[in-house]
């Protein structure tokens, strides 16, 4: 650090830029992906932040966390992002930081050779800058995985659950998997949609693919049913097996004001009777 307690990176970095983008462009060449073009932008990407880091260490390089960094931060951020939804590990994400340890550490213990306590506060200072910077390149990049996975669930939640047009009047919403708070909201959401858009009387909720059928998920049918009678669509519950039929009377579950069958079939009968509809066979 100089007499006035700022670090000496700033200038190191204006002396010395252009050889410390070439060596530390050679340190990540082991994890490029897409040949010379690949090249090319790491290439622009380090030295954007490389002009950054000299910009931003002009006025000390203890809180990388205050605007002076902004910058910075905003490159790496988008570079956590872009590497993430790549499919790169969050070691080679981390490593764009990491990597410039080597060729900076180089240079400055050559530079500040002859000032053993200059080159230890300098050689501190640098780690402890590049540590940060890194952690919040992790940090970026968690964030990222953990934005696709939460869009990824409330795609596949909804894909689970659509909500199909059997006949004029007449909706089934066949449900798959475990029914929780998170996806009833989802199932009502869709179903309550389609009966304002298709102004259907009969919706379905076939129950054949839910696994069990506790307390809980009872309840939540009956929230559905609920919802449904206040658009002015009845509702019908298919799929009640026979072990789900004695677990549902084992329970103590109300269901007495709500039509269940057996089959998908059954309540669609149901459901054409109540639209005035019937199937009838083909006269010969």
């Amino acid at each position: 650090m100089t007499s006035n307690g700022h670090s000496r990176l700033s200038e190191l970095l204006k002396h010395h830029e252009p050889e410390l983008l070439a060596q530390w462009v050679q340190e990540q060449k082991a994890l490029l992906r897409g040949g010379g073009r690949a090249e090319e932008e790491l290439r622009a990407r380090c030295a954007a932040f490389l002009a950054g880091l000299r910009e931003a260490a002009q006025g000390g390089v203890t809180d990388v966390s205050g605007p002076r960094w902004g910058a910075v931060r905003d490159l790496l951020a988008e570079t956590s992002r872009s590497r993430s939804l790549e499919g790169a590990s969050p070691t080679e994400t981390a490593t764009f930081v990491f990597s410039l340890k080597k060729p900076l550490f180089a240079l400055i213990r050559r530079e500040l050779a002859r000032d053993p306590e200059a080159l230890a506060r300098e050689t501190w200072s640098a780690t402890e800058l590049l540590d940060s910077l890194g952690l919040y390149t992790a940090e970026v990049y968690q964030n990222t995985r953990e934005e696709v996975i939460r869009r990824q669930q409330a795609e596949m939640l909804e894909l689970s659950t659509p909500v199909v047009k059997l006949w004029h009047g007449v909706l089934a919403l066949p449900l798959i998997g475990t029914l929780d708070s998170a996806r009833t909201q989802v199932v009502m959401e869709s179903l309550l949609t389609q009966i304002v858009q298709t102004g259907a009387g009969v919706a379905i909720l076939d129950i054949t693919g839910v696994p069990t059928v506790d307390t809980l998920v009872a309840q939540h049918l009956i929230k559905t049913v609920t919802a449904a009678r206040l658009m002015g669509a009845d509702c019908i519950i298919s799929g009640i097996r026979p072990a789900i039929a004695q677990t549902i009377v084992h329970l103590g579950v109300d269901l007495a004001g709500v039509t269940t069958k057996a089959t998908l079939a059954d309540a669609f009968a149901v459901a054409l009777q109540r639209v005035g509809l019937a199937v009838v066979p083909r006269s010969k």
